[in-house]
């Protein structure tokens, strides 16, 4: 025998603890595998689903909107304090029935809806929401108002701005206007 080539026995224990740890790792990939393919399977399966469910809804055509309407959002730029300001939203009966506007909500008291109470729309024909909006708050405003149409059907519109402070007292006198008036 060749001492050469014989292993010692730390070689030997250190061998056996990679065969060992070799062992361990093939047994748990080959679990990780057999869990691995059905999740893989269920992923590509919910993945062709939701693919065919996104077309599907691209070639749905949309629900006909009953209630119609030029615009859903008002802005009303910027206004002076204190002055209130109104819109009209036209409203249009897009349906084939007839078109009965039961409340108009604001979301708060500085927001006033007008409309034509228990008013049937033919289809095709118009009517209209008069918004006001009682500029008391300075700063930037968003204010929603639902309108609950058909029994209980709803639609939201909306009306911004800015109201800007107005000063408490008026502007000064300009006390060089006289003097050119006098010469």
């Amino acid at each position: 025998m060749n001492v050469k080539n014989m292993i010692t026995g730390e070689q030997f224990r250190r061998y056996l603890t990679v065969f060992v740890s070799l062992d361990h790792y093939l047994k748990t990939h080959r679990y990780m595998k057999k869990l691995f393919l059905p999740f893989l399977f269920v992923f590509c399966i919910s993945s062709i689903y939701a693919q065919v469910t996104v077309a599907e809804k691209k070639d749905a055509k949309p629900a006909e909107e009953v209630l119609g309407m030029n615009e859903t959002t008002y802005d009303f730029g910027k206004i002076p304090q204190g002055k209130p300001v109104t819109h009209i939203f036209e409203v249009i009966n897009n349906g084939k029935d007839s078109l009965k506007i039961s409340n108009v909500q604001a979301s708060c008291g500085c927001t006033t809806p007008e409309w034509e109470k228990d008013q049937v729309q033919a289809p095709g024909k118009k009517t209209k929401i008069t918004v006001g909006y009682n500029a008391a708050s300075e700063g930037q405003f968003l204010k929603s108002i639902t309108v609950t149409y058909n029994g209980n059907q709803s639609k939201q519109i909306n009306i911004k701005g800015e109201v800007w402070k107005t000063p408490l007292t008026s502007a000064p006198e300009n006390k060089e206007l006289k003097s050119l008036k006098e010469d």
